[in-house]
Protein backbone atom coordinates (compact mmCIF):
# COMPACT_ATOMS: atom_id res chain seq x y z
CA UNK A 1 0.00 0.00 0.00
CA UNK A 2 1.16 3.51 -0.98
CA UNK A 3 2.04 5.98 1.88
CA UNK A 4 0.04 8.90 0.15
CA UNK A 5 2.20 12.59 0.73
CA UNK A 6 -0.84 15.81 1.13
CA UNK A 7 0.64 19.35 0.57
CA UNK A 8 -1.07 21.77 2.67
CA UNK A 9 -1.58 25.08 0.91
CA UNK A 10 -3.99 24.60 -1.77
CA UNK A 11 -4.87 20.99 -1.34
CA UNK A 12 -6.03 20.70 2.36
CA UNK A 13 -5.57 24.47 3.17
CA UNK A 14 -7.29 27.71 1.04
CA UNK A 15 -3.96 29.39 -0.01
CA UNK A 16 -4.60 32.54 -2.50
CA UNK A 17 -2.44 35.09 -1.67
CA UNK A 18 -3.84 37.67 -4.03
CA UNK A 19 -7.21 37.63 -2.31
CA UNK A 20 -5.31 37.83 1.31
CA UNK A 21 -3.63 41.51 0.02
CA UNK A 22 -6.98 42.30 -1.60
CA UNK A 23 -8.54 41.62 2.13
CA UNK A 24 -5.81 42.98 4.43
CA UNK A 25 -4.21 45.79 1.90
CA UNK A 26 -7.23 46.90 0.25
CA UNK A 27 -5.59 50.33 -0.35
CA UNK A 28 -2.37 49.04 -2.24
CA UNK A 29 -4.33 45.59 -3.70
CA UNK A 30 -7.37 46.96 -5.34
CA UNK A 31 -7.37 45.32 -8.22
CA UNK A 32 -6.15 42.36 -10.00
CA UNK A 33 -3.05 43.70 -11.54
CA UNK A 34 -2.04 45.56 -8.12
CA UNK A 35 -2.79 42.05 -6.19
CA UNK A 36 -0.50 40.40 -8.31
CA UNK A 37 2.45 42.66 -8.13
CA UNK A 38 2.27 42.51 -4.36
CA UNK A 39 1.80 39.30 -4.85
CA UNK A 40 5.40 38.94 -6.47
CA UNK A 41 7.02 41.65 -4.55
CA UNK A 42 5.98 39.64 -0.87
CA UNK A 43 6.06 36.41 -1.26
CA UNK A 44 7.60 35.63 -4.85
CA UNK A 45 10.31 37.94 -4.76
CA UNK A 46 14.01 36.81 -6.36
CA UNK A 47 15.57 38.32 -3.05
CA UNK A 48 13.64 35.21 -1.10
CA UNK A 49 12.44 36.73 1.92
CA UNK A 50 9.38 34.48 2.04
CA UNK A 51 11.06 31.21 1.08
CA UNK A 52 13.43 31.96 3.96
CA UNK A 53 10.54 32.23 6.51
CA UNK A 54 9.28 29.19 5.32
CA UNK A 55 12.24 27.29 5.46
CA UNK A 56 12.92 28.49 9.35
CA UNK A 57 15.61 30.98 8.48
CA UNK A 58 14.03 34.15 9.85
CA UNK A 59 11.39 34.59 11.89
CA UNK A 60 8.59 37.05 11.41
CA UNK A 61 9.95 40.07 13.14
CA UNK A 62 12.82 39.75 10.75
CA UNK A 63 11.29 39.04 7.96
CA UNK A 64 8.72 42.22 7.99
CA UNK A 65 11.72 44.28 8.38
CA UNK A 66 13.40 42.90 5.68
CA UNK A 67 9.89 43.10 2.90
CA UNK A 68 9.41 47.01 4.23
CA UNK A 69 13.21 47.74 3.62
CA UNK A 70 13.22 46.11 0.62
CA UNK A 71 9.88 47.59 -0.74
CA UNK A 72 9.47 50.26 0.42
CA UNK A 73 6.08 49.34 2.40
CA UNK A 74 5.81 50.13 6.28
CA UNK A 75 6.70 47.46 8.69
CA UNK A 76 2.76 48.07 9.60
CA UNK A 77 1.24 46.53 6.07
CA UNK A 78 3.99 44.14 5.69
CA UNK A 79 2.83 42.83 9.55
CA UNK A 80 -1.26 42.86 8.89
CA UNK A 81 -0.22 40.45 5.95
CA UNK A 82 1.37 38.33 8.12
CA UNK A 83 -1.22 38.49 10.92
CA UNK A 84 -3.84 37.99 7.90
CA UNK A 85 -2.26 34.40 7.38
CA UNK A 86 -4.09 32.31 9.46
CA UNK A 87 -7.73 33.80 8.19
CA UNK A 88 -6.42 32.75 4.62
CA UNK A 89 -5.30 29.16 5.57
CA UNK A 90 -8.88 27.95 6.17
CA UNK A 91 -9.66 23.95 5.60
CA UNK A 92 -10.55 23.32 2.01
CA UNK A 93 -13.87 20.89 2.46
CA UNK A 94 -13.79 18.55 -0.35
CA UNK A 95 -9.97 18.08 0.33
CA UNK A 96 -10.23 17.36 3.87
CA UNK A 97 -13.16 15.23 2.89
CA UNK A 98 -10.94 13.04 0.41
CA UNK A 99 -8.49 13.10 3.59
CA UNK A 100 -11.06 11.21 5.95
CA UNK A 101 -12.34 8.94 3.06
CA UNK A 102 -7.83 7.66 2.62
CA UNK A 103 -8.33 7.84 6.06
CA UNK A 104 -10.96 5.19 6.56
CA UNK A 105 -9.78 3.41 3.85
CA UNK A 106 -6.63 2.40 6.06
CA UNK A 107 -3.99 4.08 3.90
CA UNK A 108 -0.75 5.35 5.08
CA UNK A 109 -1.34 9.23 5.50
CA UNK A 110 1.73 12.19 5.55
CA UNK A 111 2.34 15.79 4.78
CA UNK A 112 4.89 17.98 2.83
CA UNK A 113 4.16 21.51 3.47
CA UNK A 114 6.39 24.86 2.85
CA UNK A 115 5.10 26.26 6.09
CA UNK A 116 6.56 29.21 8.37
CA UNK A 117 6.63 28.04 11.86
CA UNK A 118 4.35 30.09 13.39
CA UNK A 119 1.85 28.73 11.10
CA UNK A 120 2.61 25.28 11.24
CA UNK A 121 2.31 25.38 14.95
CA UNK A 122 -1.17 26.52 14.76
CA UNK A 123 -2.44 24.45 12.16
CA UNK A 124 -1.50 21.79 14.29
CA UNK A 125 -3.05 23.56 17.45
CA UNK A 126 -6.17 24.31 15.84
CA UNK A 127 -7.08 21.47 13.11
CA UNK A 128 -7.97 18.00 14.30
CA UNK A 129 -7.00 16.36 11.23
CA UNK A 130 -3.80 17.14 10.89
CA UNK A 131 -3.08 14.43 13.86
CA UNK A 132 -4.11 12.15 11.35
CA UNK A 133 -1.04 11.69 9.69
CA UNK A 134 1.74 9.26 10.12
CA UNK A 135 4.24 11.64 9.90
CA UNK A 136 4.80 15.13 8.26
CA UNK A 137 7.12 17.51 7.10
CA UNK A 138 7.33 21.37 7.62
CA UNK A 139 9.81 23.47 5.66
CA UNK A 140 10.79 25.95 8.60
CA UNK A 141 11.43 22.54 10.49
CA UNK A 142 13.84 20.92 8.03
CA UNK A 143 15.36 24.18 7.25
CA UNK A 144 14.78 23.39 3.23
CA UNK A 145 11.69 24.19 1.08
CA UNK A 146 10.02 22.47 -2.74
CA UNK A 147 10.83 22.14 -4.97
CA UNK A 148 14.76 21.44 -3.95
CA UNK A 149 15.21 17.85 -4.21
CA UNK A 150 16.65 18.05 -0.74
CA UNK A 151 13.48 18.32 1.02
CA UNK A 152 12.09 15.29 -1.06
CA UNK A 153 14.86 12.92 0.34
CA UNK A 154 14.90 14.23 3.50
CA UNK A 155 10.86 13.60 3.43
CA UNK A 156 11.74 10.16 2.46
CA UNK A 157 13.84 9.40 5.11
CA UNK A 158 11.39 10.58 7.39
CA UNK A 159 8.29 8.71 5.91
CA UNK A 160 10.70 5.37 6.31
CA UNK A 161 9.71 4.50 2.73
CA UNK A 162 11.31 4.64 -0.71
CA UNK A 163 10.19 6.71 -3.25
CA UNK A 164 8.39 4.30 -5.33
CA UNK A 165 5.88 3.79 -2.54
CA UNK A 166 5.36 7.30 -2.32
CA UNK A 167 2.25 9.28 -3.97
CA UNK A 168 2.77 13.17 -3.60
CA UNK A 169 -0.39 15.56 -4.16
CA UNK A 170 0.09 19.12 -4.53
CA UNK A 171 -1.21 21.73 -6.72
CA UNK A 172 1.89 23.64 -7.57
CA UNK A 173 3.26 21.74 -10.91
CA UNK A 174 7.06 22.44 -9.85
CA UNK A 175 7.06 20.78 -7.18
CA UNK A 176 4.60 17.69 -8.91
CA UNK A 177 7.96 17.44 -10.98
CA UNK A 178 10.57 17.45 -8.59
CA UNK A 179 8.77 14.87 -6.91
CA UNK A 180 8.50 12.41 -10.13
CA UNK A 181 12.32 12.86 -10.89
CA UNK A 182 13.28 11.71 -7.55
CA UNK A 183 11.49 8.49 -8.30
CA UNK A 184 8.05 9.79 -6.55
CA UNK A 185 4.49 9.04 -7.40
CA UNK A 186 3.24 12.43 -7.71
CA UNK A 187 -0.41 13.86 -9.07
CA UNK A 188 -0.57 17.74 -10.09
CA UNK A 189 -3.55 18.29 -7.76
CA UNK A 190 -6.71 20.47 -8.84
CA UNK A 191 -9.25 19.24 -6.80
CA UNK A 192 -10.53 15.99 -4.40
CA UNK A 193 -12.59 14.64 -7.20
CA UNK A 194 -9.78 14.49 -10.35
CA UNK A 195 -7.28 13.59 -7.46
CA UNK A 196 -8.82 10.56 -6.37
CA UNK A 197 -10.14 9.47 -9.97
CA UNK A 198 -6.36 9.45 -10.91
CA UNK A 199 -5.05 8.13 -8.16
CA UNK A 200 -7.59 5.16 -8.68
CA UNK A 201 -7.15 5.00 -12.41
CA UNK A 202 -3.10 4.87 -11.28
CA UNK A 203 -3.69 1.82 -8.97
CA UNK A 204 -2.47 3.72 -6.16
CA UNK A 205 -5.86 3.59 -3.51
Amino acid sequence: MKTLVFDFGGVLFRWHPPTLLQRVLPRLAHDAASAAHWTREIFHSEAGDWTHFDRGLLDAGQVVRRIAQRTGLVEDDVQRVLDGVPDELQPIAEGVALLARLRAAGHRLAYLSNMPAPYAERLEREHEFVGWFAAGVFSSRVHEVKPDAAVFRLAAEQFGRPPAELVFLDDHLPNVEAARTLGWNALHYAHATQAESEMRTAGWI
